[in-house]
Formats: structure tokens, C-alpha cells, sequence
């Protein structure tokens, strides 16, 4: 009888040991996962710095490029007129007479009758 006892309790303790393990390999295998999660959001954070570093950067570019685009357009209108001027002084020293002037832009070629081009640039810019 104390043998059959004796076997009960190793079995019983076989049982209780083999659920041990398997608890073991549980929680191990749950702490690499763990682990792996956390390694992939430290590589997330990273990224996640570059791209608005990158993104500041980019923004700042693009700000340079607006104010540039602006003088560019500043400078154009400028242009324009002084041009629409001299092609006016020209025509009046020409004794052309100011006449239908064609004014870029215009749908179909437009003219204005009498309207100097300057006068005419200035007005559309």
C-alpha cells in the first residue's frame, strides 16, 4: 500500500512538474514576443523622428521656394510694365498714336482701342 501511495504522489508530482514546464515555455515565449514588440516600436520611434526631421526640412524648402516664387513674380510685373511703356513711348514717338494695342493674356487676341500697353499690363497684374 505504501508503494501505491508512493507512485500516486510521483505521479501526481510528474503532473504537477510537466505543467511547470509548459507554464515555463509559456511565459518565456510571451517575454520574447514582448520583446520583439518592444524592439519594433523603438524602430517605429525612430523612424517616426526622421521622417519629421525630414518633413520640417522639406516644409522649410518650400517656404524659400514661395518667397522666391513671389519675387520672381514681383520682378515679372515690373518687367511687364516697363515694357508696356517703352512699347507705348515708342508707338507716340513714332506718331503712330496710341491705336489698338494687343495685350497678352487676353482670350482671342483682344485689342484696346486708345489703352496704352503699360496702362493695360498694369491693370490686368
Amino acid at each position: 500500500m505504501a508503494s501505491l501511495m508512493l507512485d500516486n504522489a510521483l505521479a501526481r508530482l510528474d503532473g504537477a512538474l510537466a505543467q511547470l514546464e509548459a507554464a515555463a515555455r509559456r511565459r518565456v515565449e510571451a517575454e520574447r514576443g514582448r520583446a520583439n514588440l518592444e524592439t519594433e516600436l523603438a524602430l517605429m520611434q525612430d523612424d517616426r523622428a526622421r521622417l519629421a526631421a525630414e518633413l520640417d526640412g522639406a516644409t522649410a524648402r518650400l517656404g524659400d521656394v514661395e518667397t522666391a516664387a513671389a519675387d520672381v513674380d514681383q520682378r515679372l510685373e515690373r518687367a511687364m510694365t516697363v515694357i508696356g511703356a517703352v512699347i507705348a513711348r515708342a508707338q507716340a514717338d513714332a506718331g503712330a498714336g496710341p491705336g489698338p494695342v494687343s495685350v497678352p493674356g487676353r482670350e482671342g487676341g483682344e485689342e484696346d482701342e486708345g489703352e496704352p500697353a503699360a496702362a493695360s499690363l498694369a491693370r490686368e497684374h
